[in-house]
């Protein structure tokens, strides 16, 4: 069986096991690091402007930090967090020494998400002790608000990436794309998460494209144009049911074709999250 599915060039279709969601404005926080950084802060909010979708966009950042340091931080309670908050508005505030119970107070989230240290995104047996701990430690705090819970599976080193944690994929980006894919399956067998954000996939499917492996500017971190705003596109479709295929929102320095790879890149992930959609269409 292939590990590939294989498009002309996919059109805007329906979402599936996506709610649309109709309150006034969608929050999202995410419990992260300089992953959730690219995904959700630079795009986002100007996708869900561009569809008329005012949107709070809080993320919770430490560089590297694990779900382990995550549970840590919470059940001490440590201020330790740079807590970054975009208002519906697309006006960015920015506060330090912030406490994850902090954040979670802040407001009234529809979406909080958790995410593992990119090094250890394919390996299910670092999950299995600090994310039970921190779901329970998040639900208790958001006292029985209807708040869902979203897993956001990150992406494959780019293959040139000088990354040390790339060895225990032993230096192959498949191999490591692969073992994220099982764990994005396997998370609810620990916490009830409700959706899962294929951020790996939308990467891995925009791979495929003639852009090729140029998703990264340093072998980890997603691309400042392509690279962030494949992994944003991906956030918006989950969180709003709606495609972003056609949607008018771009990065000033991308191009109109970079801008519709990444729109299919993204909306194919969330059509098919767990396997690689080949972009013939876009292949020159």
């Amino acid at each position: 069986m292939s590990l590939f599915s294989s498009v002309a060039c996919p059109k805007k279709q329906n979402l599936p096991g996506i709610e649309n969601i109709t309150a006034d404005t969608i929050k999202v926080l995410a419990i992260g690091n300089s992953f959730s950084q690219d995904a959700l802060e630079f795009y986002l909010s100007g996708l869900a402007r561009a569809a008329g979708i005012p949107i709070v966009i809080g993320n919770l950042s430490i560089g590297g930090a694990s779900l382990a340091l995550h549970w840590d931080n919470a059940s001490n309670d440590k201020a330790v967090y740079a807590y970054r908050k975009i208002n519906a508005e697309g006006k960015r505030e920015s506060r330090s020494n912030v406490t994850i119970s902090e954040a979670l107070s802040d407001q009234d989230w529809d979406f909080v998400s958790f995410q593992q240290v990119s090094q250890n995104a394919g390996r299910f047996e670092t999950f299995i002790e600090p994310l039970p701990m921190l779901y329970s430690y998040v639900q208790e705090k958001l006292q029985g608000k209807e708040t869902k819970f979203v897993f956001h599976q990150t992406w494959a080193y780019a293959q040139n990436t000088t990354h040390g944690g790339f060895k225990q994929y032993n230096r192959n980006q498949l191999e490591m794309y692969h073992a994220i894919v099982e764990v994005s399956k396997r998370v609810k067998e620990l916490v009830p998460i409700d959706i899962v954000v294929p951020s790996g996939t939308a990467i891995q499917n925009g791979r495929t494209s003639v852009i090729g492996d140029n998703f990264c500017r340093d072998g980890f971190h997603l691309d400042v144009n392509i690279g962030r705003y494949t992994a944003a596109a991906t956030w918006f479709e989950v969180i709003s049911g709606k495609s972003v295929i056609g949607n008018t929102f771009k990065p000033e320095a991308s191009s109109a074709n970079e801008v519709e790879i990444a729109q299919q890149a993204a909306h194919a992930a969330v059509l098919n999250p767990y396997k690689i959609t080949e972009l013939a269409h876009y292949k020159k």
